[in-house]
């Protein structure tokens, strides 16, 4: 029978009426906090218990008696909570209490195979201004590692009911117990609680993730005690609670789960000996950001935001007319890259190679078929990037397929200057006629498929902005179409160009025979520009000086009657070519600009790149420079991506740069092979591919707003790095 004392009594009427007139109490006083906020939780799992950690405000306290946990997920049970000693307090409203302030760390093994685990949390708590909150009950979903053997847990519930050999040293994952979370949208907080009487290696820890959603900055390490340790020497320690706050870095707002793994070493002092080294695997909940790091301040007080995230908020929120418009426009302006630029001998030469006379409208459709089959291509391309984070253009760069692509080239090129039934059969010759040059539209929708994937769009803000979208919303439809804009766009002028084509074909004269054969040699020029990314550069020289000694013949210059144009062309023709084959003799390897790598050429400085080849090397280079209190530069390039080469030419040896990065660690990821350690970096920041350029700050934190993706003019580029790298 219960018993109706006057304390029992007024105490319970007491808090009856504290929690009767809390509204009302907290409305008056304004000062309290709502239980939200003054009992702040999160959750986070490992192999063999869930975790609790309650961040409870100053002035405030839990009570442990009304603290509960249940699983409402079948399937799992849990067993009896573990959390530290509370303090004694006689409360006003239930008499002599354990209660928790500040932060607590609760335990709770379980048992079970589930990928999830709904938790009810109970609680309930006071502030000492006098106030009692009613009873909370909250619910939280944790992701659970994948399942362990039963043995484990059996040991820690075994050891829970024991309370622990009092005799011998305690259990490594007891004596120092590791929790993370993250306290704000761009801050993880690892915490390490360490028994009394043991202590861990400062040089032993080691935290790493496994996530598509954040990247580590530098870890900035708490001094800890010198001790001299039996195993190691004279070493620094941790021997009481130690907290570590890690700046990130964020591919985007999205919420998720982080799989952090903390490795660790430490010894039991009282006892004289010294755990192995361990590792433990802890998943936080990652909240959706409620701020956006892409909107930071730049050194000069306006607001910073990649190109390429700014056009994929106007394709996830903009009318789809609008985008498509916007898109075709981008698609005009990428038309005049040099990636794109190579289609226009493709299509001349396929135009050129028709037999009989080519209207004006037989030209515009053959010019529309290359051109669809090559946007229909490059959309179902990019749809397959965005959601399976392969690189598909890059899978076509191998030396086998771009040199048989490249022998197609000299094959259509050879019927154009006539001489394709002297030196090949005449199955083959009808088989490359029909493929490319004889009529068959299938032929040429399969050149203009074939030049999506080989010839290529370079890698530009616009397209990583659809891929961006197309993979963060899964929303493959609204992609493609505004991908198949962009490709349009890049094909308008070819379909001008190809209506052109057509209109001067039909007019018949002896100089179409030099046209014609200037296409062939134009054809040759896509050939060995395809064979640049494979072949060493003074080899690729002496083939342009044998292009453009090609070139000279195509002018006529070995004709008694001729036109004074091609006559002045043939003769130019050859003094390049002469020019050419010097440099080439001589190291160079620019074609546009054969003095450069030579001894006639100026001496250039250039960004003094570090190599690195796999995500370790970078996260150790990345750290080294942050430690240095320096920042940090990663450019990524391929001897295949055509703006990669133009940016090593213009912008890296540019002065301006020089100045603005001469702090800043420079490092380079060589991507041309694209294997494994390729991919994994490029899959560690979620990029595309060549070429992009991102940059970190001196915590070692990546400042996404001013990643740059495709080529950059070098002033442009000189005034972004300085804002990149300062302050």
């Amino acid at each position: 029978m219960p018993t109706f004392s006057a304390p029992n009594v007024t105490r319970r009427l007491l808090a009856l009426l504290a929690i009767l007139t809390l509204p009302l109490s907290s409305a008056e006083e304004p000062d309290l906090l709502r239980a939200t906020e003054a009992f702040q939780y999160s959750t986070s799992s490992q192999p063999d218990a869930v975790i609790v950690n309650w961040n409870i405000a100053p002035e405030y306290y839990l009570y442990r008696s009304r603290m509960r946990f249940e699983s409402t997920t079948d399937g799992v049970t849990l067993g009896e909570p573990r959390m530290r000693k509370g303090k004694i307090k006689t409360d006003e409203f239930f008499g002599e209490q354990e209660v928790f302030r500040g932060n607590l760390r609760v335990e709770i093994p379980y048992q079970g195979d589930a990928e999830s685990l709904e938790l009810k949390i109970k609680s309930q708590g006071c502030a000492d201004a006098g106030l009692c909150y009613p009873p909370q009950t909250w619910t939280a979903t944790i992701e659970l590692p994948a399942s362990t053997s039963s043995g484990g847990l059996l040991d820690m519930l075994a050891t829970e009911a024991n309370g622990f050999d009092e005799d011998g040293p305690l259990p490594p994952e007891v004596a120092f117990r590791v929790d993370a979370l993250m306290v704000d949208d761009y801050t993880l907080l690892v915490r390490w609680d360490i028994e009394p009487d043991y202590y861990l290696y400062r040089d032993k820890l080691g935290l790493t993730v496994e996530s598509d959603l954040i990247q580590l900055g530098a870890i900035k390490w708490p001094d800890g005690v010198m001790k001299d340790d039996p195993e190691f020497g004279r070493v620094e320690v941790y021997e009481a609670p130690t907290e570590i706050r890690i700046p990130v870095s964020r591919a985007s707002r999205e919420a998720g789960t982080l799989e952090l793994t903390a490795t660790y070493q430490g010894c039991a002092e009282v006892f004289g000996i010294c755990y192995p080294p361990g590792s433990r695997t802890l998943l936080v909940t990652v909240d959706e950001a409620t701020t956006d790091a892409s909107a930071l301040s730049s050194a000069g007080g306006t607001e910073q935001v990649a190109e390429q995230d700014k056009l994929a908020q106007l394709i996830k929120s903009g009318s789809l007319p609008l985008v498509m418009a916007t898109f075709f426009g981008f698609g005009l302006l990428l038309a005049f890259t040099p990636c794109v630029l190579p289609m226009v001998p493709i299509l001349s030469g396929i135009i050129a190679g028709q037999k009989g006379e080519v209207s004006t409208r037989r030209s515009f459709i053959l010019s529309l078929v290359y051109v669809l089959a090559m946007a229909l291509t490059y959309t179902i391309a990019g749809v397959i990037v965005a959601m399976l984070g392969q690189n598909v253009q890059a899978m076509f760069q191998n030396p086998a397929v771009l040199i048989a692509f490249s022998l197609i080239f000299v094959a259509l090129a050879l019927a154009m200057f006539d001489v394709w039934q002297f030196q090949m059969p005449v199955a083959i010759q009808n088989r490359l006629n029909a493929a490319g040059s004889g009529g068959g539209y299938t032929g040429v929708a399969i050149m203009g498929a074939l030049s999506a994937l080989i010839v290529g769009p370079c890698v530009a803000a616009p397209l990583v902005a659809v891929l961006i979208f197309i993979g963060q919303s899964g929303d493959a439809v609204r992609g493609g179409v505004t991908l198949f804009a962009l490709a349009m766009g890049m094909g308008a002028p070819l379909l001008a160009y190809g209506a052109t084509a057509g209109q001067l074909m039909v007019r018949a004269g002896p100089w179409m025979e030099v046209v014609k054969r200037l296409f062939g040699i134009m054809l040759l020029g896509v050939a060995i520009w395809l064979l640049a990314r494979i072949l060493p550069a003074r080899v690729i020289m002496a083939l342009w000086a044998v292009l453009a000694f090609g070139a000279a013949w195509a002018f006529g210059l070995l004709l008694k009657k001729n036109l004074l144009v091609f006559r002045v062309a043939a003769i130019a023709s050859v003094a390049y070519g002469l020019v050419l084959g010097a440099s080439a003799l001589l190291g160079g390897s620019d074609p546009l600009n054969p003095a450069r790598g030579t001894p006639f050429g100026e001496h250039e400085e250039h960004l003094a790149f570090r190599k690195v080849a796999t995500v370790e090397a970078l996260q150790q280079a990345v750290a080294e420079a942050a430690a240095n209190g320096k920042t940090s530069m990663l450019d990524f390039y391929a001897d295949w991506c055509v703006e990669c080469i133009k940016m090593e030419k213009e912008a890296f040896s540019d002065a301006a740069v020089l100045e603005a990065l001469a702090d800043t660690v420079v490092l380079q990821a060589d991507v041309t092979k694209n294997d494994d350690n390729d991919q994994a970096l490029l899959h560690y920041f979620g990029i595309y591919g060549p070429p992009t350029i991102v940059f970190f700050d001196k915590d070692g934190v990546e400042r996404r707003n001013f990643r740059v993706v495709g080529y950059m003019g070098r002033d442009e580029f000189a005034d972004h790095a300085r804002r990149a790298v300062a302050p």
